[in-house]
């Protein structure tokens, strides 16, 4: 069975542990690439998790390379390059820079891996996939963000940790925007089965949901000089894995919106179906008013990043 090839764009701490994630799991060969200033870094990197094979028993193959040659035929590629957030710095701050970044990387991938399905990870996430999508010219069920899945985990993690019950047992779903204007569905939350609401507060219940829409940026301040990394890319992995083992994985993910919603032609967070051929379906629910007014206020906030993001780029 021919094994998947997996390509990492940027091998700074997100891309690094997504290969690490993705290789102890046997997704598939990976490919880790990067330019930096030192052109073996991508390389060292990739030996080093080689190295931890023997221990723990996987045998996909690591290879770092500063060149997209390396790359071509990929199954999958994911993109983590661009400056990481610091401490006071909006993700609308990365715009600009990380917007260039985008169309570099998608004109390359588009050339070495015309058949590849993209996860974009680099923030701001929602204008980034949507810049993605403009270069490669894919089908956009090709081209998706991560984004819910992390944000989901974020929030199952906080409410595990005020419940005192295992995350496994927590089923949770937020929509809209990475970010500030993320969207709570307490309506589709629930504690081994038993909805989050007979279980918390409401004034408890959303200072959970206050604390996942702020996760990266607490974790930014306690970090002082760097970003998350470990949970963006176990939930990397995570739809790495649903896309090459054809998982049809339900879960939230920012996926181009035509018709769905009314979002009228970009990327939003949305439950998917994700599997082999990318975003296989999007699962669209009856918002109550609440969450409807919520999930446009998302929406807006999105369609004017992406209004930003074409007047820097042309």
């Amino acid at each position: 069975m021919k094994r998947a090839k997996i390509s990492i764009i940027g091998a700074g701490n997100v891309g690094a542990t997504c290969a690490h994630w993705c290789a102890a799991a046997e997704l598939g060969d990976i490919v880790l690439l990067d330019i930096p200033a030192t052109e073996t870094m991508p390389a060292g990197k990739a030996l080093d998790l080689m190295q931890s094979s023997p221990i723990f028993s996987f045998d996909s193959n690591v290879v770092g390379t500063t060149d997209y040659a390396d790359t071509a035929g990929s199954d999958v590629v994911v993109i983590t390059a661009g400056i990481p957030r610091k401490p006071g710095m909006s993700r609308d701050d990365l715009l600009g820079t990380n917007a260039k970044i985008m169309t570099s990387v998608c004109e390359e991938i588009k050339k070495s891996s015309p058949d590849s399905i993209i996860i974009v990870v680099s923030n701001p996430l929602d204008a980034m996939v949507q810049r993605a999508l403009q270069v490669t010219g894919f089908p956009s069920k090709r081209v998706l963000g991560q984004a819910g899945v992390l944000d989901t985990a974020r929030y199952r993690t906080f409410l595990a940790m005020e419940l005192g019950v295992s995350v496994e047992d927590v089923s949770a779903l937020l929509m809209g925007g990475h970010g500030d204007t993320m969207v709570p569905m307490p309506s589709c939350t629930s504690v081994g089965g038993i909805p989050v609401t007979r279980l918390l507060e409401r004034d408890k219940l959303e200072a959970i949901v206050d604390r996942a829409r702020k996760g990266g940026a607490e974790i930014v301040g306690l970090l002082k000089t760097g970003s998350a990394y470990y949970a963006p890319a176990a939930a990397t992995a995570q739809m790495v894995e649903a896309i090459v083992r054809d998982k049809k994985r339900l879960i939230p993910c920012a996926a181009y919106c035509q018709e769905e919603y009314g979002v009228g032609g970009y990327y939003v967070g949305v439950p998917i179906i994700l599997g082999a051929n990318g975003v296989e379906k999007i699962v669209v629910l009856d918002l109550d008013e609440q969450e409807q007014a919520d999930f446009q206020k998302s929406v807006d906030a999105v369609k004017e990043l992406v209004g930003v993001m074409a007047g820097l780029t042309g």
